[in-house]
Order: C-alpha cells, then structure tokens, then sequence
C-alpha cells in the first residue's frame, strides 16, 4: 500500500500503471490481479486506509475524552477530522478529477460497502454519546459526506471564508444529531459569511 500510495501522490492515477505497481513491490503481473481487478481498485484503498484511519481518530478522541461531548465538543472533533484531509495530496487527487476516474472503475458493491460501512461508523459514534438521537443515523451519515464533498468546491465557495463555512455546516448537523435548536451554531459568523458571499457576487 506504501507504494501505492507513493505512485498516487507523484504520478496520479493517469501516469500510473500496473506495470510500474508490481515493478516496485518485485511481484508478477498476475499476482497483483489475484488481489485486485485493476489498479483504480488498488488506488481505491489506499482512500479506504485513509478514510478510515480517520475514522479511528475521532472514535479514540471520544474513548479518551474525560470531558462532556457537548455539540461544541464534536464539532471540533469532525472539524479537525477535515482539516486532515484539507493537508493531505488525497485532496489534490479529488480536486484535479483523479477520483472521479477512481470511482468510475469500481464495481458497484465495492462502493455499497463503503457506504455501509460509513452508516456503521456513525451508529459507534451515536452509540458513545447518550445524547445523541439515533432516530435516522443513516441520514446523518450521509449529511456528513455531503459536507466534506462540499471541499471540491472550495473556490466557487470562497477561499478566505471556506474553512468558517465548513465549520458552520459540520455545527449544523451535530446540532441535528443531538436532536436541539442551535443556539451555539454561531449564527454570527453564518451571517457574516452570507454577506461576504452576497458582496462577492456584486
């Protein structure tokens, strides 16, 4: 997966082949597609990896919390999550369409289990703070994607107040997550950021 990885973050997938894959891991041809159907499979998980890990890094944040997870609290947490990926080259491959050419080879199962295994990552996360309602955590799944999705978008968003409005959002959620009218969604900041966005447009 090191190499996999290496080859994705210098090359892309374009530039990269399976030939150069098993080259530089010293393996045959056809043992690499006993593992994998193709190399945007391969490529795939090393998102996987990625994406999980994390995962597991909010997951350990609230085991080792002796605090109250308060909406605040997880919004933090999520938002750091987010600012992970905004330094990683995962984020350059998803700007530049990389991804896109990913996904568009992966069998559609392949892309039914992430997508269930995300749903159950949000059911840990419920299942760990008492005060969350679980009544639809599938959706609240799937509000989140939406929301870190929103990165590719970054530009026709605004530069200097994305990071602001990403935060805002994630709030927005985990305020619907603990089932409460958010009177710390900071409204302010939401209201500056609609007037930046409308003296932009002008």
């Amino acid at each position: 997966m090191k190499e996999a990885e290496y080859c994705l973050s210098q090359y892309g997938v374009r530039k990269t082949t399976v030939d150069e894959l098993v080259k530089r891991v010293h393996i045959p041809k056809g043992t690499f597609y006993l593992f994998f159907e193709s190399k945007e499979q391969l490529f795939y998980e090393v998102f996987i990896q990625f994406h999980d890990a994390i995962q597991d890094k909010l997951i350990t944040s609230l085991t080792n919390t002796e605090e109250q997870v308060t909406p605040q609290k997880l919004t933090d947490l999520i938002y750091d999550l987010y600012k992970m990926l905004d330094g990683s080259f995962l984020l350059d491959l998803m700007n530049e369409g990389e991804m896109d050419l990913i996904l568009r080879k992966l069998p559609p199962e392949i892309m039914k289990q992430h997508t269930e295994k995300d749903d159950f990552s949000i059911e840990r996360l419920f299942a760990m703070i008492p005060e969350l309602k679980p009544e639809d955590s599938k959706v609240f799944s799937a509000a989140l994607r939406c929301v870190f999705l929103s990165m590719l978008h970054r530009q026709e968003v605004g530069e200097d107040v994305f990071d602001e409005a990403m935060r805002v959002m994630i709030n927005g959620v985990v305020m619907q997550m603990f089932g409460g009218d958010d009177h710390d969604l900071r409204s302010k900041s939401a209201i500056q950021l609609y007037k930046k966005a409308l003296y932009r447009r002008n």
